[in-house]
């Protein structure tokens, strides 16, 4: 599913040697330009939805008019993404030391690499959120530690909490976005060394409890290592995540499935999704989590994708107990 390139990554107007040296897309220059034409329909809401988090996420925006722009860390530095849909084909153009390395990713990261084909739904919901929902595709950044790093802030908090958290960390130790962000308030989030060097009292600042600063802590000091998880089958991948303290099933499955695009990487361990998932295929809002990966027997190497799907359906329970209510350590 590898789509067609129309035309090939180009930078306008600069010369031989600027083109070559990489540096020269940085900035709020000219940028790189790719277009492609994806293979099946694609719907870009569905596809990078898992990639925000949260409606102010500082590395990523949806304009009005169905522009999507995506700041992130590259193995090749920070870089500025900018895609949308042109009719059948996606145009792109990029910024800054990474634009290379993201124009190349684009298709993976719109879910070329999936094969939706693989999943056969035995449940007549899921026959039909499958059908209603065409455009569906797992996407696949390449990157563990953009994904990981925010999955841990969101670890026994509210998703409002994380949210905070992630949104002052990165818009006070990263980097503004290469390109023309500035009034979109993009940022790129800090290298690893960069969250190494924040200081205790900034994470209590953000609202993050010990556990999970030190969790990224330990992270980032083998963020190398982390990153090789990119390119790994699942049980090695998460088998390579969880050797970090702190990092366990439900951290690596969501991270997985947003770095490798991984269609197994089920969520164990979610306070919502075992009743979610119940309460959808059996009619049992009280599901655990054996219930639930019992229940997805049937998508043994596609649960992932079967929960996605669950998730678009509409068929949730109605809540039957108080919200979690955010906890508060700047004051203690």
């Amino acid at each position: 599913m590898a789509g067609r390139f129309a035309p090939r990554t180009t930078r306008a107007a600069l010369p031989h040697q600027a083109a070559a040296s990489g540096a020269a897309a940085s900035g709020a220059g000219t940028p790189l330009t790719r277009e492609w034409t994806p293979p099946a329909p694609l719907d870009l809401r569905l596809v990078l939805g898992p990639l925000r988090r949260g409606p102010a996420d500082p590395t990523f925006r949806m304009v009005g008019d169905g522009t999507f722009w995506r700041a992130t860390r590259t193995p090749a530095g920070p870089g500025t993404l900018r895609f949308a849909a042109r009719g059948d084909r996606i145009a792109a153009a990029a910024w800054g030391p990474g634009a290379d390395w993201l124009l190349e990713g684009l298709p993976a990261l719109l879910g070329a690499e999936d094969d939706p084909e693989a999943f056969v739904p035995r449940h007549r919901l899921l026959a039909l959120t499958r059908h209603r929902r065409p455009g569906l595709r797992l996407l696949r950044t390449g990157l563990v530690l953009e994904s990981l790093i925010p999955s841990i802030l969101e670890q026994k908090v509210t998703t409002d909490e994380a949210y905070r958290a992630w949104r002052h960390l990165v818009r006070r130790f990263g980097t503004p976005a290469p390109g023309p962000t500035a009034d979109l308030g993009l940022h790129v989030m800090p290298d690893p060394r960069g969250w190494a060097m924040i200081p205790s009292w900034e994470w209590h600042k953000a609202n993050v409890d010990a556990k999970r600063s030190s969790t990224i802590l330990r992270a980032v000091r083998v963020a190398r290592r982390l990153e090789e998880a990119a390119t790994m089958p699942l049980p090695e991948a998460r088998t390579r995540l969880q050797l970090i303290p702190g990092i366990g099933p439900w951290t690596s499955a969501e991270t997985l499935q947003r770095s490798n695009g991984a269609p197994d990487a089920v969520t164990v361990g979610d306070l919502h999704l075992p009743g979610i998932v119940g309460h959808a295929l059996a009619d049992n809002r009280d599901a655990d989590d054996e219930e639930m990966l019992r229940l997805l027997t049937p998508y043994e190497g596609q649960r992932h994708r079967a929960t996605r799907l669950i998730l678009l359906s509409g068929r949730t329970p109605a809540r039957r107990a108080p919200r979690m209510q955010p906890g508060n350590i700047v004051n203690l």
